[in-house]
């Protein structure tokens, strides 16, 4: 028979403090303190979205959205004057439109690793920051969408890219991996969309049960499809979220894989290399992560959510973008590797260029905000740190930002005659597009955030050990709910805890 013992008193004093009250390496720090129940949980996360949002969000909307009217004056500006206002030239044709695109596609790959793959694994800790990393996702690649259709030079053309009879032949090249990414981010965006509404359904219910606006219970009632809360209505819900999980996680590779085929099926140096997919792969998750912990460590300090997004949290998302870091680094060094071994005149002279060539800045800013800045979380204090953490993520943010810089541009300048050389210089209208989808990014979290379920309640409460009130399973879940007054006989099902 297995021996039962239990752990020793203690306390638990808030969620910056928890890490510290746990001294045995084989225990975890848990997943919700504070001593929270299921209506605590229920009564933090819908004050949010049914109260009075307080002032700094106005200003902050108010910010996004003046970014966002100015995305939409650049936009209509360019459509009258034609893309000969960007900074693009030969032999840069693609400069800032497409290091935009890439960027706002990599930030959404966190969002369905969160959801999906960390789902699929059954890693509890995922619950408390999944839903807005999966909001995230859907508005990077609203963000990233814009960008393809104002490229082509003729917006209004646009419609060539998608699947029309093409008995005539007139339409673009089917076989090109730039018409590939219509069906990837489409499809990327759509699975997304479905995943992050289908989670969201008891969450709906619930701000319908708890509002007390007839307009708000109208709309909630709407979208929450008629949840009673059921057995049967959970078992469905269940079976539709794990599918939905299972197709989301085979697009977090596929996705970026198809956007870094735009390059690496090219014949220009720099571009045209095999270690790209899984590269950009890599990338894109590192860089996400950074973008959702520039999200949560906000959020959580403003709404109250140090309870529930906890420093554990932190933690494991800082592990990942330190993991995700070292594959990011280590390709770094086998392209300048690949590069010299192939002795490839043309090769080599792409990536010293990048180095020491017209523009190093682009590089070095790279690589110090990608390589240097996240090796200090190796250190556990400075993972526990929400300073060091925010200041990495937002080094990450620009990182790599910077790195579909470097790989894009910095490639074109250097043709392969000298006399086809040319430097890009972003215009006005290249920067007021960048920050107009920040500004359209923000508007629309900010909007998610004031009306929609920033937590998922749901999948919090069935981490809670009130949901396992017989104290067996992971030890997380029996852990979780601790308060000082509580011995091991007090807990919830009377239980002791197993040993660890």
């Amino acid at each position: 028979m297995a021996t039962i013992t239990t752990i020793p008193h203690m306390p638990v004093r808030n969620g910056d403090d928890i890490d510290n009250t746990f001294d045995d390496a084989r225990i975890r720090a848990p997943l919700i303190v504070g001593g929270k129940g299921f209506a605590d949980v229920t009564r933090v996360v819908t004050r949010i979205a049914l109260e009075e949002p307080p002032g700094w969000w106005y200003l902050a909307f108010a910010g996004a959205l003046g970014l966002l009217s100015l995305m939409g004056i650049t936009i209509g500006y360019l459509m009258l004057a034609g893309v000969g206002v960007w900074g693009n030239n030969q032999p840069v044709a693609w400069a800032f439109d497409i290091v935009n695109f890439v960027f706002w596609v990599g930030i959404g790959h966190a969002g369905t690793l969160i959801s999906a793959i960390l789902f699929l694994f059954r890693q509890n800790w995922r619950t408390s920051i999944n839903r807005f990393a999966e909001a995230m996702t859907i508005f990077a690649v609203i963000c990233a969408a814009t960008f393809p259709g104002i490229h082509v030079g003729r917006p209004w053309l646009a419609y060539w890219l998608f699947p029309i009879p093409n008995q005539m032949a007139m339409w673009p090249q089917f076989r090109s991996p730039l018409l590939w990414d219509v069906f990837a981010v489409g499809t990327y965006f759509t699975v997304s969309l479905l995943f992050w509404y289908v989670g969201m359904i008891p969450d709906l219910a619930t701000l319908r049960d708890k509002s007390k606006n007839r307009i708000q219970q109208i709309l909630y009632g709407i979208f929450s499809l008629g949840w009673t809360g059921s057995c049967r209505a959970w078992h469905r819900y269940e079976r539709a979220y794990l599918l939905l999980a299972a197709l989301s996680t085979p697009l977090v590779l596929s996705v970026h894989s198809v956007v870094s085929f735009d390059f690496a099926t090219s014949q220009l140096p720099g571009w045209h290399t095999t270690i790209f997919p899984p590269y950009f792969v890599a990338g894109a998750v590192f860089g996400g992560f950074a973008m959702v912990l520039t999200l949560a460590i906000p959020c959580r300090a403003l709404f109250g959510l140090k309870d529930i997004i906890t420093l554990r949290h932190i933690d494991n998302m800082n592990k990942v973008m330190l993991a995700t870091g070292l594959i990011v680094a280590y390709a770094y060094s086998v392209e300048f590797f690949t590069a010299w071994y192939s002795q490839h005149y043309y090769e080599q002279f792409a990536f010293q260029n990048r180095v020491f060539g017209a523009a190093p800045w682009a590089f070095w800013c790279m690589f110090i905000c990608n390589v240097f800045a996240p090796q200090i979380l190796w250190f556990k204090w400075a993972r526990n740190s929400l300073v060091i953490t925010f200041i990495v993520a937002n080094f990450v943010n620009a990182g790599m930002w910077f790195e579909r810089y470097v790989i894009i541009v910095t490639s074109l300048q250097r043709d392969f005659l000298s006399s086809s050389w040319g430097m890009f210089k972003p215009s006005w209208v290249d920067l007021a597009l960048l920050a107009g989808s920040f500004g359209l990014f923000f508007t629309l979290f900010l909007l998610f955030i004031k009306f929609l379920p920033i937590i998922a309640m749901a999948e919090v409460k069935s981490i809670m050990p009130q949901a396992h009130a017989h104290g067996h399973g992971d030890p997380d879940l029996d852990r979780t709910d601790y308060r000082p007054d509580e011995t091991a006989h007090d807990h919830p099902g009377g239980k002791a805890h197993p040993a660890v």
